[in-house]
């Protein structure tokens, strides 16, 4: 059995998105990684009012905190979302739909939890995620 399971237990109703309802962890520690912002690597704002800019260096940014770890996007648990503005959940959706087949094998997919919030720590950011991650002991 893998240490590392994404659940969607019988009789739930179905998630709303690429999302599992639960994760099962078997072993090994876990990583609890702060949320990762649009910033690139000389600490300038990525994407200034462009989600899908910001949604891809996230996704960037917590994959250079994975590989640091020594791990990668098939060992998240969960992961929480926040996002500034409702109305982009829809691109969200959809810049999910087309990143997460290229960084894990599917059909199932880590659980998340979306919140709208009303800012992130400067005003130019526009979404932030943090993870839980099952890696080895650096």
């Amino acid at each position: 059995m893998s240490s590392l399971k994404y659940i969607n237990p019988e009789g739930a109703g179905p998630a709303q998105g690429l999302y599992s309802h639960a994760a099962y962890v078997a072993s090994g520690p876990l990583y609890f990684v702060a949320g990762q912002l649009a910033v690139a690597a000389d600490g300038a704002v990525v994407g200034k009012g462009d989600f899908a800019a910001q949604f891809h260096q996230v996704f960037s940014n917590m994959g250079d905190v994975l590989q640091g770890l020594g791990a990668g996007f098939a060992q998240v648990v969960k992961f929480t979302t926040f996002m500034v503005h409702a109305q982009d959940i829809p691109m969200f959706m959809e810049l999910r739909a087309a990143l997460f087949p290229t960084l894990f094998k599917g059909p199932l997919f880590p659980p998340n939890t979306l919140l709208i919030v009303d800012r992130l720590v400067k005003e130019e950011f526009l979404f932030e995620i943090e993870a839980v991650v099952q890696a080895p002991i650096v």
